[in-house]
């Protein structure tokens, strides 16, 4: 497995991306090709437009494919890490910041990033595949059913692999959303709305509410919960990194409540 060769898709495929899902059957064997393309648009998969066909062309001329298939090789032996598929393809969500065009989605048994040449230095790669990579590590040691991930289990999701990021990359390649809101803020929210919300699956629209920041929620709540919380955590008990992998989150409770 690896690095999927979806540069050669794109060449071929470019202007019919069901086309292009249809090629990831074998990894999305209970998904159509709409429903996926669906389901990876709200992610940030291109839409066929001469912009996107621009950042395609851009990601080519870099080599993004050979960047990440290093990145892939240097961290699947540093943390013994399962051998999955990794798909590629150009950034298309509209009205993003340059320093926001990236996004991936991680599953148990593949991944897939969403790249434009803005974020293309090597540094900012690494951070997003750290990221994302650290997710497929952590599905693949727990033992629970996706269907059964509880609120709790996403903000600890996303804590820890943003955590990864700090460690590996240094702090200045945290996401954005990682210092978006005031310690004061966090905590309020924290206090408020989030803590008895924390066994919440992820079939209750409040989960998605909280974690990416629906409604009356402010944009990507969760995700910066998560961070917070983790580095709280981080400061009352060292977790290697195997340790982030596998601790349940049920196990961290003492440790991140603020």
């Amino acid at each position: 497995m690896g690095i999927e060769r979806t540069d050669k898709w794109l060449d071929e495929y470019f202007n019919d991306p069901l086309r292009i899902c249809r090629q990831m059957r074998s990894s999305f064997k209970d998904k159509g090709e709409s429903e996926l393309y669906r389901y990876l648009l709200t992610f940030g998969m291109y839409r066929p437009s001469r912009m996107t066909n621009e950042i395609f062309h851009e990601l080519k001329k870099s080599d993004s494919w050979t960047k990440v298939e290093k990145l892939y090789a240097e961290y699947q032996k540093k943390w013994n890490g399962p051998d999955i598929p990794v798909y590629i393809f150009p950034f298309g969500k509209k009205r993003a910041s340059k320093s926001e065009m990236k996004g991936g989605v991680s599953f148990k048994d593949a991944m897939i990033l969403f790249l434009s040449h803005y974020n293309n230095e090597e540094k900012e790669l690494e951070a997003l595949f750290v990221h994302e990579y650290h997710h497929v590590c952590r599905l693949n040691e727990s033992h629970k059913p996706l269907k059964d991930y509880t609120l709790i289990d996403s903000l600890v999701m996303e804590g820890f692999a943003e955590h990864a990021v700090t460690t590996y990359c240094g702090d200045s390649y945290n996401a954005n959303w990682v210092s978006r809101y005031s310690d004061e803020e966090l905590r309020h929210y924290w206090e408020r709305d989030v803590k008895k919300h924390l066994q919440a699956k992820r079939t209750d629209p409040i989960h998605d509410a909280i974690l990416f920041g629906k409604f009356r929620y402010p944009d990507l709540l969760g995700y910066s919960l998560g961070y917070w919380l983790i580095k709280k955590a981080s400061q009352k008990k060292h977790f290697s990194i195997q340790d982030t992998f596998s601790v349940k989150s049920e196990k961290l409770m003492d440790y991140m409540i603020p």
